[in-house]
């Protein structure tokens, strides 16, 4: 089949509120800092209740890595199709209208069902790490039944998100996705996601990458985490037989390119960093982007060093529309 979308991504559709704090705020919340929590209804109202007092350092905006990362390769330019699961309340409707006007397609029966659509309590301490409250709500039954299977073929890229090895269903569904598109020879990358995906499901991740992925993307920490090893080194040597090719962010240090041949060290711009929420995200979508355009790993690792290192300068996982057209035209025309 001739390719539509450049990505099809899947992952949990979630509606974020991001709130500045401090490690005492936390403390006495009981949060643990800098990773990603999964908590019901009533804990997640306790601490919006707890920090209603606090600045809200940015409005709501759909989110979900996945969908952050579609998202960020959406305005870049990219052709992309994104399965999810919102309900059909105002935050699902504003939902999809949002990833609507970056220009993502959907399958056309989301956000029919009743329930209440998820949401993400992202707070921020003043070191810019962020740490996430996540009640999935609707978004912990995506399964197969939201898959399309005829975009996926249509696709150059699947995109899997990690978080979804804490859902069966959303396990299910990324493992069906990683199939489909071995069999209609589209490429698959998938993210480790959060350090807490990899410590607790670990042996879910590694369902879900199955007989093998194209492109692996994460940090340091889960890098190391999934390999069980205590340096980067190592751990690319063991992730190379599972991924073809690998993307690894560190940081303030850049990140570390596996191409098929050979290791790339790509330094980063400093930057004054105020949020880091998302940043893993942007430089998946950034990467994905220079990758569908022709580009080299290498030039691809630059370019997404870029637009990671300017997301995490202002609140918020997302640049706006026209920062992406800037940032592309001094990259790729300058």
């Amino acid at each position: 089949m001739t390719e539509q979308y450049h990505i099809y991504g899947i992952g949990a559709a979630l509606v974020d509120m991001e709130i500045t704090v401090s490690d005492d705020d936390l403390a006495t919340m009981g949060v643990d800092k800098g990773v990603m929590t999964l908590v019901d209804a009533e804990r997640q109202s306790q601490l919006i209740a707890h920090l209603e007092d606090h600045l809200v350092a940015s409005q709501r905006a759909s989110g979900g890595s996945g969908a952050n990362t579609i998202i960020a390769a959406g305005y870049f330019g990219c052709r992309n199709f994104y399965s999810c699961k919102v309900a059909d309340d105002d935050n699902g409707h504003f939902y999809l209208k949002d990833i609507e006007d970056a220009g993502v397609t959907y399958p056309k029966h989301i956000g029919t069902d009743e329930g209440i659509t998820g949401k993400c309590l992202v707070m921020i301490t003043p070191d810019a790490e962020r740490t996430m409250n996540t009640y999935l709500g609707i978004s912990a039954s995506v399964s197969v039944n939201e898959l399309d299977e005829a975009a996926i073929a249509a696709s150059q890229w699947a995109y899997i998100e990690g978080y979804l090895v804490s859902s069966d269903t959303g396990r299910a569904a990324a493992i069906k996705l990683n199939q489909l598109a071995r069999q209609n020879n589209t490429k698959i990358a998938l993210s480790l996601s959060d350090p807490a995906m990899v410590k607790f499901f670990k042996d879910g991740l590694t369902e879900m990458i199955g007989e093998g992925v194209d492109l692996l993307f994460c940090n340091r920490d889960e890098a190391l985490g999934y390999t069980d090893t205590d340096n980067l080194d190592d751990a690319i040597v063991a992730l190379k037989p599972i991924a073809k090719t690998l993307a690894i962010t560190c940081g303030a240090e850049g990140s570390v390119v596996f191409d098929g041949e050979r290791e790339i060290h790509i330094p980063t711009e400093k930057a004054k960093a105020i949020d880091t929420n998302g940043a893993g995200d942007m430089y998946a979508g950034a990467f994905l982007y220079a990758l569908s355009q022709g580009e080299t790993y290498e030039r691809a690792g630059q370019f997404a060093n870029k637009a990671a290192t300017l997301v995490v300068t202002q609140y918020g996982p997302r640049l706006r529309a026209e920062q992406h057209r800037e940032l592309k035209a001094a990259f790729f025309n300058g």
